[in-house]
C-alpha cells in the first residue's frame, strides 16, 4: 500500500494536495517494473515537501553543491536493486522511500511559462520525483529517454499534458 506524508508552507495555495500526490506517485509506480509496491503488504511511504524557493536552495546547495532553487528535489532513501525485496524484507511493515521536496516559486514560474496550472505541473513534479526515488535518472541521453517516456505515460493517465512535446510556433 502506497502512503503519503506531505507537508506545505505558505506560499503553497491551499488545494488537496494529498490527493494530487497519491495520483502522481501511483501513476507513476504503476508504469514501472516496480507496480507491485502499490499491491505489496508492507506499507509504502513517499514524504512530499511543498516548501519554499528559499528552502529548496539551501537543500540544493549543501547536497547537490548547486547555489540555486530548482523545481524538485528528490532524495531516495532505498538502492534501486533492493526494491523487488524491500516490501518482504521490511521489519516492521513499513518503508520509506524518499523524499521529494518542491519549491513553490520555480514551480508556479515554470507553470505560467509553459501556460499550464501549478497544480498540473506540479504533478508532474511528482511523477518525476518519484521515478528518481526508484532509481530512475536523466544523466545520459539513453536514461532519460526512458525516463521521459515513463513520466509521458503517467501523465497521459492522469490526464495531463506532455512536457516533452515540441510544438512549432
Amino acid at each position: 500500500m502506497l502512503e503519503i506524508a506531505l507537508s506545505s508552507d505558505a506560499p503553497w495555495p491551499e488545494q488537496d494536495w494529498d490527493a494530487l500526490a497519491l495520483r502522481a506517485a501511483t501513476a507513476a509506480i504503476e508504469r514501472t517494473p516496480n507496480g507491485e509496491l502499490l499491491t505489496s503488504s508492507a506499507t509504502v511511504e513517499i514524504s512530499i515537501r511543498l516548501a519554499s524557493d528559499d528552502e529548496v536552495h539551501t537543500l540544493n546547495k549543501q547536497y547537490r553543491q548547486k547555489d540555486k532553487p530548482t523545481n524538485v528535489l528528490s532524495f531516495p532513501m532505498v538502492q534501486p536493486d533492493l526494491l523487488n525485496t524491500m516490501s518482504q524484507n521490511s521489519d516492521d511493515g513499513e518503508v520509506l522511500l524518499g523524499d521529494i521536496i518542491l519549491a513553490h516559486g520555480v514551480c508556479v514560474a515554470e507553470a505560467a511559462e509553459r501556460g499550464i496550472s501549478v497544480e498540473d505541473h506540479a504533478m508532474h513534479l511528482m511523477v518525476h520525483g518519484t521515478l528518481h526515488l526508484l532509481g530512475y535518472d536523466h544523466i545520459d541521453d539513453n536514461e532519460a529517454e526512458g525516463m521521459e517516456q515513463i513520466e509521458r505515460d503517467a501523465l497521459a493517465a492522469l490526464g495531463l499534458h506532455d512536457p516533452y512535446l515540441i510544438t512549432e510556433d
